[in-house]
């Protein structure tokens, strides 16, 4: 760790070794193998970023119309993300930026070092909730894409006349659990260490079916030889249901960005030199770029083809069905990306969950249950090691996302709520909390009072996007 008896924290900082405590963590630091770099950064941050809120933008551009949709999507959104995530980037090496000698490998312990035990409790309960519950929305989304890729096959056997048939079946039910099954064999991948393969090929994957989808956007827009849309979006019955949905579809565009959760443990699978704050500042940037890009494509010309029949999902509505190959293998691409975002967003929970057993027990080296592995061999792959609590404990956090996305297989609204939840104290609030901390801000300075107040204004929008959402998920759940 480069640290001696004789080190001293600044004067108000917890100690650093409060966060490297056991000489388990100690021994485990010295054992890994940091190989990441710009490349495999921008691998991660993507499979983590495009991923199922991609789908769901050209209809939350079509609730907000051509100005708020595009304004919002392409603009506030991204500069936000990018700003709270370099604030973020600077929080890996502790105390100092540069040259701290204690690397900080997730975001809750981030919160421990700046916040205090107290806030990191309660920020490891939530990071653990909101992992969970886009885990449950990647169930949903990859659900929705093998059945659309059913529904093709059954229009491609029976023509046009069997509409019907093909789309009575509008249950999820194995599909979704065809997906659990695979991912109880990935989550058996050590750690985020070992998938950079994984997020490079989830990455192309991503890549392949935005494009697809920008494609047949504006081949449909060629087609009718006119844009379709208006600049205040859908009409809807009343004022109230206006601002419903409009509440939904901000909350859509939140969950669509912010990575901030996982950044830190991307952060940490970099090696050094250069810094590791460098490389995520510059992977960062390109990532968000490149997702602006695609993300602003594909709704843009979702919306400009459809208008106000624009789809929840772009991929899965009926209207592109004619392009029978290009939407199978787009619904396909969906669902082989959506395999590595799984799991970006799952390996963070079951690092927090084995670092903490591994601590709780003392005596956990004669635990064989906990610590004991055992080498398989499959065919064709290579060997590794299967724990026995590892495979208890990610088996069982599979089986939960898999069960509450049977349950509620709401695709819009269920987005829509994650994103809103997770929007404004994770992407916003902790990071500025710690920025403030970290360069000892004085309240009521101008750096203060700016950050104060994109705060609060992302608060309201978080809470608009909670409502909406809210709202809308009671109403298909009980209508």
């Amino acid at each position: 760790m480069g640290s001696t008896d004789n080190d001293k924290e600044p004067e108000g900082r917890p100690f650093i070794h409060d966060a490297l405590s056991s000489l388990d963590d100690q021994a485990e630091e010295q054992s890994v193998k940091r190989n990441g770099n710009l490349r495999t950064a921008i691998a991660h941050i993507i499979t983590g970023v495009i991923g199922a809120g991609v789908l769901s933008l050209p209809w939350s551009v079509a609730q907000l119309g051509w100005i708020a949709g595009p304004v919002l999507l392409g603009m506030v959104f991204p500069m936000v993300t990018l700003i709270l995530t370099f604030l973020l980037c600077d929080l890996y090496r502790y105390p100092n930026p540069e040259f701290g000698h204690l690397r900080v490998k997730s975001y809750p312990q981030a919160v421990k070092l700046h916040l205090g035990e107290k806030w990191e409790q309660i920020c490891t309960v939530n990071v653990v909730i909101s992992f969970w519950l886009i885990g449950v929305a990647y169930h949903i989304t990859t659900a929705s894409s093998i059945r659309a890729i059913e529904k093709l096959i059954c229009y491609r056997r029976e023509g046009d006349e069997a509409s019907k048939s093909c789309t009575a079946q509008e249950n999820s039910f194995y599909e979704t659990i065809i997906f659990g099954g695979v991912q109880i064999m990935l989550s058996q991948i050590p750690d985020m260490h070992n998938m950079g393969w994984l997020s490079i090929f989830a990455t192309i994957m991503s890549f392949s079916y935005s494009t697809i989808a920008i494609a047949l956007g504006l081949f449909q827009v060629l087609e009718n030889g006119s844009i379709k849309g208006s600049i205040s979006g859908i009409p809807a019955a009343n004022l109230n249901e206006k601002l419903l949905v409009a509440f939904e579809a901000i909350g859509d565009i939140a969950f669509a960005y912010p990575f901030s959760l996982i950044l830190l443990d991307i952060q940490d699978t970099l090696k050094s030199p250069p810094p590791e704050n460098q490389t995520m500042k510059k992977a960062s940037t390109i990532a968000i770029l490149v997702t602006t890009f695609f993300y602003l494509c594909c709704a843009c010309f979702g919306y400009a083809a459809f208008g106000d029949t624009t789809p929840g999902n772009l991929l899965i509505g009926s209207a592109f069905f004619h392009h029978f190959w290009l939407l199978a293998f787009a619904n396909a691409f969906v669902v082989l990306h959506l395999l590595g975002g799984y799991q970006i967003f799952s390996q963070p929970v079951f690092s927090i969950v084995e670092r903490w057993t591994r601590r709780k027990d003392p005596n956990n080296n004669n635990n064989g249950f906990v610590n004991k592995k055992f080498s398989i061999k499959i065919p064709i792959l290579p060997a590794f090691q299967l724990n026995p609590f590892r495979l208890c404990f990610r088996t069982t956090y599979v089986l939960s996302t898999t069960y509450c996305a049977v349950v509620f297989p709401y695709f819009n609204q269920v987005l829509g709520l994650i994103g809103a939840l997770n929007f404004w104290p994770f992407a916003i609030y902790f990071p500025l909390e710690m920025f403030f901390k970290q360069r000892k801000i004085r309240a009521w300075t101008r750096t203060w009072i700016a950050f104060r107040v994109l705060s609060f204004v992302c608060f309201v929008v978080t809470l608009m996007g909670c409502v909406g959402s809210l709202e809308r998920i009671i109403s298909a759940k009980f209508s």
